[in-house]
């Protein structure tokens, strides 16, 4: 069996990548092609989620061996077969590639292909440009004007002064701690 996802971004109107694959692959394969669809680097935690019809999150598949609690299933892609956890067609996934923003790919298996078999993976359908796999917060700041640069006074003077005080007496300020104002 083959089966054909659809990847498509939130962040780019025109991007989509169609990528086949055989049913017994493992996810570590889909991640590859992926990888290679998009020129994107390898040095990065990446993950997937299988996803209910509202796109929640319901189980994890990651790169690498994760300390889990035993009482949950851990997968590995290397490990997990995608005839495994993909049964239906309009599944969804979601492939996590900039885990520290949580920016993802939105992925459907869009179709199951029955008699047929491929003996690697292959993007065949490529449109547009993928988003930026990094964000380049520097970049976010111009852009958006952001001052990071808080300053000397950002709490305020840096002398506390007596004189602010001035008009609140011990029998007031007592009383507004201990009134309850429920």
């Amino acid at each position: 069996m083959v089966y054909k996802f659809l990847l498509l971004s939130d962040e780019v109107n025109n991007f989509k990548r169609e990528i086949q694959i055989s049913s017994q692959a493992t996810f570590l394969d889909l991640h590859n092609e992926i990888l290679k669809a998009t020129g994107y680097e390898e040095k990065q935690m990446y993950s997937f989620f299988i996803c209910g019809n509202d796109w929640s999150k319901q189980t994890e598949i990651t790169l690498i061996e994760m300390d889990t609690s035993s009482e949950e299933d851990s997968y590995i892609m290397e490990q997990t077969y995608l005839e495994d956890l993909l049964e239906e067609e309009y599944q969804k996934l979601l492939y996590v590639f900039d885990p520290l923003t949580e920016r993802v790919f939105f992925i459907e298996l869009c179709e199951i292909i029955t008699g047929k078999e491929l003996k690697k993976p292959v993007c065949s359908k490529s449109i547009g440009e993928p988003p930026k796999q990094y964000i380049d917060f520097d970049l976010v700041n111009n852009d958006f004007n952001i001052n990071t640069d808080l300053g000397e006074n950002f709490y305020g003077e840096d002398e506390f002064d007596d004189e602010d005080l001035e008009g609140l007496d011990e029998d007031t300020f007592e009383n507004r701690l201990t009134d309850d104002p429920f």
